[in-house]
């Protein structure tokens, strides 16, 4: 059975509602506007109909929501997050965010937020939109999803129905509190390629031993049955959650996932962090930018053409 206890917050979602601007094409009046039918018509109207939501490709307002990822945990120092390079909403030209594509320097500060939260998973989601509800964004990022992977143990993994009930908890939310807003949806990277060209490196090793993504990158020179075996599994699971991300967006008209092209892109070390080997450097945060900017104005999701790597 899904878990709602958070539903407690459901009176401030109902208030935010009220605040929320809302993002698209207003439909044409089924039945002519203000003009009266015929007099002594005897036919009656056909029922008004909701006209299919518009995709707007310049949205005007933009609020992240995620993990460390989105908040640059490890790109700029260590053990710190730094937004201004963050691919979302960050302000640092080098990476020329999602945000600064969209809105420019001046409106980048001013319109987009950055509600993500280092070490968050999946289950923090509905809060973090919450708090990005407020601020009536045109535009929702999400990623998250690694560290519902990155567990001390396999078994410790947030098992995929939790993770699906989770993530459509948060688009719930969303949706009671800002019907139109859009919504662009990141897939997880891919953990074991992280660990196929981190092992290579004696400095990615020694620090992936202070207890980074265990699950995956523990004894990260172990190429047994049973450490093969874990890496598999870990790997199974993000492909999964993936998954779930995708059939969950496809559901919701105003939602775009990234077809799978954070998880499929064959990043290198270039894109990593020197400070762990794990997290995305200024040159990984550049390309997500990159990523979600091509989601988010292509006039068609089939017209999409991604970097592969």
């Amino acid at each position: 059975m899904r878990k709602r206890s958070y539903r407690s917050r459901a009176v401030a979602v109902t208030a935010a509602a009220a605040l929320l601007g809302i993002v698209g094409t207003a439909g044409c009046d089924a039945v002519g506007g203000n003009e009266a039918a015929p007099t002594g018509s005897t036919s009656r109207s056909k029922p008004s109909t909701k006209p299919t939501p518009a995709w707007d490709l310049s949205p005007n307002s933009i609020a992240a929501v995620g993990d460390s990822i989105t908040r640059a945990f490890d790109a700029c120092e260590a053990l710190s997050d730094c937004p201004k390079v963050s691919w979302a909403t960050g302000t640092d030209a080098k990476v020329n965010s999602l945000a600064l594509r969209l809105l420019g320097k001046a409106g980048a500060a001013q319109r987009s937020w950055n509600y993500a939260k280092t070490g968050a998973q999946m289950a923090e989601l509905d809060d973090q939109i919450s708090q990005a509800a407020t601020r009536k964004p045109e535009l929702v990022t999400v990623l998250a999803g690694a560290n519902d992977a990155c567990q001390p143990t396999v078994a410790a993994m947030t098992p995929v129905p939790e993770f699906r009930a989770q993530f459509e908890d948060a688009m719930s939310t969303l949706r009671e509190a800002s019907p139109k807003t859009q919504v662009f949806v990141a897939s997880v990277p891919d953990l074991k390629r992280l660990w196929s060209i981190g092992r290579t490196s004696e400095a990615s090793k020694r620090l992936w031993k202070l207890g980074i993504c265990p699950s995956m990158l523990a004894d990260p020179d172990d190429l047994g049955a049973a450490s093969t075996s874990r890496r598999d599994s870990v790997q199974d699971r993000v492909k999964e959650y993936n998954a779930v991300l995708e059939d969950v967006c496809a559901k919701d008209k105003l939602c775009r996932f990234d077809t799978g092209a954070v998880y499929k892109y064959r990043f290198a070390t270039a894109q990593l962090s020197t400070v762990d080997w794990f997290h995305p450097s200024t040159s990984g945060q550049k390309l997500l930018a990159e990523m979600a900017y091509r989601v988010v104005t292509a006039p068609k999701p089939a017209d999409l053409k991604l970097p592969t790597g």
